[in-house]
């Protein structure tokens, strides 16, 4: 049996069952048993994969899904790490991610201000809370970083090559997104098509299992979806992407 901890936050019961029947419906044809054991720790979904096929499955699950390092020893310098904003501490300067390590404690990588200078506004002097208002980085969204420095119980990372590039392309897009946070996919769908607000949303980006960014048609107001959609999805986090303010 192998036990693995999912890239996965879940905010309920319902979103465990959902990954649940995710990981059923992927390996119905594989002799395999996988079980959704909770999301103990800072709300990881860890599971168990046992059986004839659970190499198969371990390899689809850590590609299609990913999973968590788990471990401080585990995590090398240069390691490209998937995680989550845990919090944004504008005294300090700096973006602390959760990127799943917990063992032998919980640790989190800080991504300080002059790294988020030197990656999204060419150096400039701009301070943090106009780069996260920027770029909408909120605590649960989810981001790609890159470990520069492990020392310790010490991570220090920047932005990932492709999280740049992804935050970048938005950026020169000129689109608005509204970025919604621990929902299911089938939800956002289901509250655009029962609002009419399917016309005003060109796409439905997917962050992570649980995070979207719906991409607004051009002159579309992200924030003016909120209200319409907030209604329907009263557990969900709204933010909104304002391509004219991410300009430096």
């Amino acid at each position: 049996m192998i036990n693995l901890t999912l890239f996965v936050k879940a905010w309920n019961g319902g979103q465990l069952r959902q990954i649940d029947e995710l990981l059923h419906s992927q390996f119905a044809d594989l002799e395999v048993d996988v079980k959704v054991l909770g999301n103990p720790v800072n709300r990881w979904v860890q599971v168990s994969v046992e059986g004839e096929d659970e190499a198969i499955a371990v390899a689809y699950i850590r590609k299609e899904i990913g999973v968590c390092p788990v471990s401080f020893d585990a995590v090398e310098t240069a390691m490209v790490l998937k995680g989550y904003v845990s919090k944004i501490e504008v005294e300090k300067q700096r973006l602390m991610v959760d990127v799943g390590v917990f063992e032998p404690k919980v640790t989190q990588v800080v991504v300080s201000l002059s790294n988020l200078q030197t990656q999204l506004v060419g150096g400039k002097n701009v301070a943090l809370k106009q780069i996260v208002e920027a770029y909408a980085v909120t605590e649960g969204l989810p981001l790609s970083v890159k470990v520069i420095s492990k020392d310790a119980d010490i991570l220090e990372a920047e932005l990932s090559a492709e999280q740049v590039v992804k935050l970048q392309s938005w950026q020169q897009s000129l689109l608005d997104r509204l970025i919604v946070l621990r929902t299911s996919k089938e939800l956002v769908s289901e509250v655009l098509e029962r609002t009419r607000l399917d016309r005003d949303v060109i796409d439905v980006e997917s962050l992570g299992l649980f995070e979207f960014a719906l991409v607004c048609k051009l002159g579309t107001d992200a924030a003016g979806l909120i209200p319409r959609m907030g209604r329907y999805m009263r557990n969900a986090v709204f933010v909104v992407f304002d391509a004219k303010k991410a300009r430096f």
